[in-house]
C-alpha cells in the first residue's frame, strides 16, 4: 500500500518514515552499540460523542513518535522522542544508548536471531488499511442516529450515558541490525451507544446496557439503527432483575464474555507468566487443559482481521496454527525474549496473540443462542461481568455477574448482584459445549461457552 501521505490524513509518508528510522540506526552504529533497532510511527482519528440528542465532545488526535533501541552486548536501552528534527533524533538515540551503559547485563537480551526474521518479500498486504474521510458533522448525525434508534425502541427506555462514533488510523516503519525493515497502515472505526432503561415508579428500577459495532472498514460497521436497537433490547431485558439464593449450577457465557475467558487462557500460556512462573498453566505443553472436543486456532494472516499481522511487533515470521489441539496445549506465547528466558523459540507472538478462534468439534450448525440455552437447561445465562477477580497463579476466579435465570432451556427472570466463581483449571476441563453464535470480539473469535458447574453466590 504505497499511499502519498495527501490523500490519506498522514503528515508524513513512509519513505520519510525510512529515512528517519535509518538516521537513528546510523548514529547507534557510530555510538559504538552493538545492535539496535527504531520505530517510527504515527496516528491521528476523530472521536465524537453525543448524549441525548446533543453534541457532547469533538476530539481529534494526531500523535506521532520515533523509539530508539540500543544494544551493547546484552544491555539494553530504549528511549523515545515526538521530535522529528535530525538534532533530536541524535539526541534520543544518545539517550538510549546512555540508558543501556549503566543497566545490568541481561543474558538473554537481544534482537531476534537473523533466522526468525520475516524477510520483506513475505510481507502479506492483509487489506488492514480503510480511512474513513468523516467529518465531525457526519460523525455526529451517525452517533445521534444510534441513540435516537435505542430511545425510539420503547417508552421505558428513559435515559442515555451516550453514542458515539470514532474513525481511527496509524502506520508504522520498523528496522533493526539484524536485517529486519517493515511497516504498514492500519485503521479502525467504530460506533456505540450506552441507553438506560426504567421501571416507572418512585422505586423505579434503572439497568444499562451498550453495544457497539467496531470494524477495519467503515463499510462494514453495522448500521446506526442496529447498534441503537440491539443496546436498548438488551437494557430492557435487564428489568425486573432479581436476586438468587446461593447455588451450585451450569453457567452459560454469552459470546463477548467467552472471548475473556479465551483471553484468560492467553494469559496463562504467554511467556512472561510462564518464565516469573506466575502461571496456574506452567509446564502445560503436550497436556490436556480443555476436553478433547476443544480446538484453538491462531491465524495472522485473516484479511482485515482485528489481530492480523504480517510479522510481530520484533519483525519475526508469524503463522496460523493449532495452539490447542483436541484440548492439548500445542504452543505458548512467546517473544524472542521469553522464549529464551524458557530455553524454547519465538512463536512470533511479541506484541501478544493475533487472531484466535476457539471451536468444539460437537458444535452443529444449528447450535445458536436458543439452542444453548436448551443445552444449559436449568442454570445461569451470563451476559456482564464485574471485576478483576482473576488470580493467574492458582486460576482462582470469582467476579460480580449479571445475567437471566433460565428453566427447562427458556430464560425465566433476569439476574444481578451475584457473583460467580470457580478455578479456570476446572472451568476450561469443564466446557461441555461452545455455540455456533461465533461473535468476533477485537481479535478473539468464539460462540457462547456452557461450563458444567460453577458456584453462584446469590442473596
Amino acid at each position: 500500500m504505497n499511499h502519498t501521505h495527501s490523500d490519506t490524513g498522514f503528515s508524513h509518508s513512509r519513505a520519510q518514515f525510512e529515512h528517519l528510522v535509518d538516521l537513528a540506526l546510523r548514529h547507534a552504529r557510530t555510538l559504538g552499540a552493538t545492535d539496535a533497532g527504531a520505530e517510527a510511527s504515527e496516528g491521528c482519528g476523530l472521536s465524537v460523542s453525543v448524549r441525548k440528542g446533543e453534541l457532547e465532545t469533538v476530539e481529534r488526535n494526531r500523535d506521532k513518535s520515533l523509539g530508539v533501541t540500543v544494544y551493547l552486548g546484552h544491555r539494553r536501552g530504549n528511549a523515545s522522542t515526538s521530535d522529528f528534527s535530525e538534532a533530536a533524533i541524535e539526541r534520543t538515540v544518545q539517550a538510549a544508548y546512555d540508558i543501556a551503559r549503566f543497566t545490568a547485563e541481561d543474558p538473554v537480551a537481544g534482537l531476534p536471531e537473523a533466522d526468525d526474521i520475516a524477510p520483506a518479500a513475505e510481507h502479506r498486504d492483509l487489506d488492514l488499511f480503510h480511512p474513513w474521510p468523516i467529518d465531525s458533522a457526519e460523525a455526529a448525525r451517525l452517533a445521534l442516529e444510534c441513540e435516537a434508534a435505542a430511545l425510539s425502541t420503547h417508552k421505558r427506555i428513559t435515559n442515555s450515558e451516550g453514542a458515539g462514533v470514532s474513525a481511527q488510523q496509524s502506520h508504522f516503519f520498523s528496522a533493526h541490525t539484524r536485517g529486519f525493515r517493515g511497516g504498514y497502515a492500519t485503521s479502525r472505526h467504530s460506533m456505540s451507544v450506552a441507553p438506560i432503561a426504567s421501571l416507572p415508579g418512585k422505586h423505579g428500577e434503572m439497568q444499562r446496557d451498550a453495544w457497539y459495532s467496531s470494524q477495519r472498514s467503515a463499510s462494514e460497521l453495522a448500521s446506526p439503527a442496529a447498534v441503537g436497537r440491539y443496546a436498548a433490547q438488551r437494557a430492557l431485558s435487564r428489568l425486573g432483575s432479581r436476586k438468587i439464593p446461593t447455588t451450585e449450577c451450569p453457567v452459560l457465557f454469552e459470546s463477548p464474555l467467552a472471548a475473556g475467558l479465551l483471553g484468560s487462557f492467553v494469559q496463562a500460556v504467554s511467556g512472561g507468566a510462564l518464565y516469573r512462573k506466575s502461571s496456574f498453566l506452567v509446564d502445560s505443553l503436550g497436556k490436556p487443559v480443555f476436553p478433547k472436543h476443544i480446538d484453538i486456532l491462531e491465524d495472522p494472516f485473516v484479511l482485515r482481521g482485528k489481530g492480523s499481522s504480517p510479522f510481530d511487533e520484533e519483525g519475526v515470521r508469524v503463522q496460523a496454527r493449532k495452539v490447542v489441539d483436541a484440548g492439548r496445549v500445542e504452543g505458548y506465547f512467546l517473544s524472542s525474549y521469553s522464549a529464551r528466558k524458557l530455553g524454547m523459540k519465538t512463536t512470533g507472538n511479541a506484541g501478544g496473540s493475533h487472531n484466535l478462534v476457539l471451536t468444539s468439534r460437537r458444535t452443529k450448525k444449528g447450535d445458536d443462542l436458543e439452542a444453548m440455552l436448551q443445552k444449559l437447561g436449568t442454570g445461569l445465562f451470563i451476559v456482564e461481568l464485574m471485576g478483576q477477580g482473576v488470580n493467574y497463579v492458582t486460576g482462582d476466579y470469582s467476579r460480580g455477574a449479571s445475567g437471566f435465570w433460565v428453566e427447562n432451556g427458556q430464560i425465566a427472570f433476569p439476574v444481578h448482584e451475584i457473583t460467580i466463581a470457580g478455578n479456570l483449571k476446572t472451568m476450561f476441563k469443564g466446557i461441555e459445549a461452545v455455540g455456533a453464535d461465533a461473535f468476533a470480539y477485537g481479535a478473539k473469535t468464539v460462540g457462547s461457552v456452557l461450563i458444567n458447574r460453577m458456584k453462584v453466590a446469590g442473596s
